[in-house]
């Protein structure tokens, strides 16, 4: 009897493969019933780690996106999945266990079915507190195996991970394989495993397509039991995206598989309303390189969830980074010897910092860390000078247990800065917080909405939510839009033009958008309210300035008390944080002094060397 192949199509994640956004929901609306009459696919994705920021980023409702993206393939009894990170929920930092919880009885409510829970570090424990959230809102479970290689990630260790996951309750497993660098006949080897043993958990695999071997580790995963495969389709499958559905469907076919048919007219009509977004907007926002396959990615295992945003974060780095050169009399990079800099800098990193799977937040940690170092070599001082807090807690086991160990010389580091390994249950560590969200609803008069799914968006994502009800964010998007645009399609990269000053009105509330074109730009674009006056001074000023660029935030969580005009500080005092990379890194004073100007309010985009604060 032929095996049965299953596909799901990840609609929203071949977006966030391929680029920084992702459709409005007046799009994926218009495309959900065209992708219903395709006819062959059992599951669809409907929401995701980076999805609901990528909303509030620019300035929509992602309760109101999650809801109407899901209710039609609920109807047509298509099966909905999402993908959660687990101890970070649908964030890049740890989410208390209050807010976990409600985290899926939201989404329980919003339409998903299915909740594909995975650990950047594959601790047991984090995935483990997941399944059980999950299972008690009434959702199936299905626990990932995050897949990379290293000397520490054998088959071995997946197939032991895979036996702790369903002996706690998991009602399927993922082999989520991130970057796509999972070697063929392992994945093969762990799948047979799987079924072998539990030859009743369904087992899905998800592999991107950056490095080339994903057709083949298709054809392994399906021969060895394999139930469902995540699929894309044109015109974003392949590159640093998802295999397309057609090849995948006659590659199955050849090899004796059970497969569903397409029906092409309406296949058509998906490719023609996918393109239709990219040029409406999204285009502006996927690198070309993204659209190819990268032999290279096999060596830094980067992901190509991540790698949408890379190259956009590269051109930005690529500045800084020149500036340095410049100034040592050294040539300039090019953005291709940026990126092979970078590669070998993640490789030299990675065993280092103890081999985390390179998936969210981990790969960005770990990317992170060595675009930072490349930056600091550039400026002529050491590796290791800037590693954030939020990195140091991956290192010192606040997230969960690192796979390998630390080398000596990060160990070290972390003793002359009073930093101490941890080896407890990471949850531990994020007390409930939902209580004090819920006072803030009620203080600005915000509805919790139904399900309380709005109070579950300011907690998961409390800065952003803040920037959205403002209008700041949909402000800081248009302004960005508009600098693509002109950029892209009207102006010639040695054009040099005057930065421009215009207003955006959002919600009532009026922001002065500063956007440079050409040569003049550092930033794209950015939107500020005003700033915080200046008190009148007459001793001497002292300059705080930006070490890189990025989003300025005076706090990075709700126990934080932001400094304040007049503020007395002493050296080392934190200041405020610069989120660059999805990191927040913090900034410190670098001499005592009193607060006399905050150059920036939250969610401003800053660049390096901008002063941030004058101390007196």
């Amino acid at each position: 009897m032929e095996k049965e192949i299953k596909f799901s199509l990840v609609y929203r994640d071949m977006w966030q493969s391929s680029g920084k956004y992702m459709p409005r929901v007046d799009q994926l609306v218009r495309v959900a019933p065209e992708i219903i009459k395709m006819g062959c696919f059992a599951r669809v994705e409907t929401n995701g780690g980076g999805f609901e920021q990528i909303n509030l980023l620019f300035g929509e409702n992602p309760n109101n996106a999650v809801r109407q993206w899901a209710r039609p393939f609920n109807e047509a009894g298509i099966q909905t999945h999402m993908l959660d990170r687990s101890l970070n929920g649908l964030r890049m930092s740890p989410v208390p266990a209050d807010v976990r919880k409600l985290f899926y009885k939201v989404k329980k409510a919003q339409g998903v079915d299915i909740t594909r829970c995975f650990c950047g570090l594959n601790d047991p424990r984090n995935i483990i507190a997941s399944i059980k959230y999950a299972k008690e809102a009434g959702m199936i479970a299905q626990a990932t195996l995050s897949i990379t290689v290293s000397e520490v990630h054998n088959e071995t260790y997946y197939c032991q991970l895979a036996d702790e996951l369903i002996a706690n309750g998991a009602d399927e497993i993922c082999l989520k394989d991130m970057a796509g660098i999972g070697r063929p006949a392992t994945l093969g080897k762990i799948v047979n495993y799987i079924k072998t043993n539990y030859p009743q958990i369904v087992v899905q695999y998800h592999g991107q397509t950056g490095p080339g071997f994903t057709p083949a580790s298709i054809l392994e995963v399906c021969r060895n039991g394999c139930d469902i495969i995540d699929v894309g389709m044109e015109p974003l499958s392949w590159g640093t995206g998802h295999a397309d559905v057609i090849m995948v469907r006659e590659m199955l076919v050849d090899a004796g598989f059970k497969v569903p048919e397409i029906d092409m007219a309406a296949y058509m009509r998906v490719r023609a309303l996918t393109q239709e977004f990219m040029d409406d907007f999204l285009g502006y926002f996927i690198p070309e390189s993204n659209r190819r396959l990268q032999s290279l990615l096999i060596a830094s295992g980067l992901p190509g969830g991540m790698m949408g945003s890379l190259m956009n974060d590269l051109k930005d780095n690529l500045v800084s980074i020149n500036k340095s050169m410049a100034k040592k009399g050294e040539p300039e990079l090019t953005i291709d010897e940026l990126l092979i800099k970078l590669f070998d800098e993640v490789a030299y990193v990675w065993p280092r910092v103890g081999y985390p799977p390179l998936v969210t937040p981990f790969s960005q940690y770990v990317k992170n860390l060595a675009m930072f170092n490349i930056m600091q070599l550039s400026k002529g001082k050491e590796r290791w000078t800037m590693i954030a807090d939020s990195i140091w807690d991956m290192i010192l086991g606040k997230a969960g247990k690192l796979p390998g160990d630390v080398d000596p010389i990060i160990k070290e580091l972390a003793k002359e800065q009073g930093r101490e390994f941890y080896d407890g249950d990471p949850q531990s560590l994020y007390p409930d917080k939902l209580e004090e969200f819920r006072k803030e609803m009620a203080e600005n008069g915000w509805e919790n909405g139904p399900d309380d799914e709005e109070l579950f968006e300011l907690a998961m994502h409390p800065e952003q939510y803040r920037a959205y009800k403002s209008g700041k964010a949909k402000a800081d998007f248009e302004a960005e839009l508009t600098a693509a645009k002109v950029k892209k399609d009207a102006m010639p990269a040695s054009t040099l033009i005057e930065p421009q000053t215009v207003q955006v009105e959002v919600n009532g509330e009026k922001f002065l958008v500063n956007i440079a074109y050409g040569d003049a730009a550092t930033n794209t674009a950015s939107a500020k309210s005003e700033v915080s006056n200046p008190v009148s001074s007459t001793g001497e000023v002292h300059n705080v300035i930006a070490p890189l660029e990025g989003k300025f935030y005076l706090t990075n969580s709700s126990a934080e008390i932001p400094v304040k005009i007049g503020d007395v500080v002493g050296k080392g005092d934190l200041l405020c944080y610069i989120e660059s990379m999805k990191t927040y890194n913090a900034i410190t004073a670098d001499k005592a002094g009193r607060i006399d100007e905050i150059a920036f309010v939250n969610g401003d985009s800053v660049d390096e060397d901008d002063v941030l604060f004058k101390l007196q």
